[in-house]
């Protein structure tokens, strides 16, 4: 399976985010998946596909060409696709994904998710859509879907597919879950 994994750039200042993105890497790597993220070898994005390569996964970064130019490109990683543009690379990384899962990251990690969430609320996307709420990191989003729902804005339905994970182990099931329920769905993914 390809897991498409957003998170930042830069490490953050919680030692936690470091260590869980290294654990989520070395499980990607050692049960066979395949890590598709934006390619940097800067901060968590780094730390996630070096897991990934240490625990003999295979990584595809999907880079856009003016970060690579700029030398932020991590070079060990098994696949690179450069793109012209931003919006290219979001689009490739949800076509190359089985699931997806937003690491707590900045405005570009909530930018990129949102466009997943709103696929999978729509049923264009059959796929996991994964929130890491590590240490309570998506609290905040998870209320502002629920309070979408109680104005009659969303429903459950429109939201099932979005999950919250508290860690890698809720993850792991999240997924190994979907994607039983997936397998037998018609459906665009």
């Amino acid at each position: 399976m390809n897991i498409t994994v957003y998170l930042g750039a830069n490490e953050g200042n919680d030692p936690a985010l470091k260590t869980a993105v290294a654990e989520l890497g070395k499980w990607i790597g050692e049960s066979g998946n395949t890590l598709v993220y934006g390619g940097s070898k800067s901060g968590l994005m780094g730390v996630l596909a070096e897991s990934v390569l240490t625990a003999g996964g295979k990584v595809t970064g999907v880079e856009p060409r003016f970060f690579v130019e700029a030398g932020y490109v991590y070079d060990d990683i098994t696949r690179l696709i450069v793109t012209e543009t931003m919006t290219e690379r979001k689009t490739r990384m949800i076509e190359l994904g089985d699931a997806f899962i937003a690491f707590p990251g900045g405005t570009g990690t909530l930018e990129e998710i949102a466009e997943v969430m709103s696929m999978v609320s729509m049923k264009y996307l059959r796929a996991p859509c994964i929130l890491y709420n590590l240490n309570g990191y998506y609290d905040g989003l998870r209320q502002l879907l629920l309070h979408m729902t109680e104005l009659g804005l969303s429903s459950e339905e429109r939201q099932e597919g979005i999950c919250f994970a508290e860690n890698l182990s809720q993850i792991i099931h999240i997924l190994q879950n979907q994607n039983d329920n997936l397998s037998g769905k018609e459906g665009e993914k």
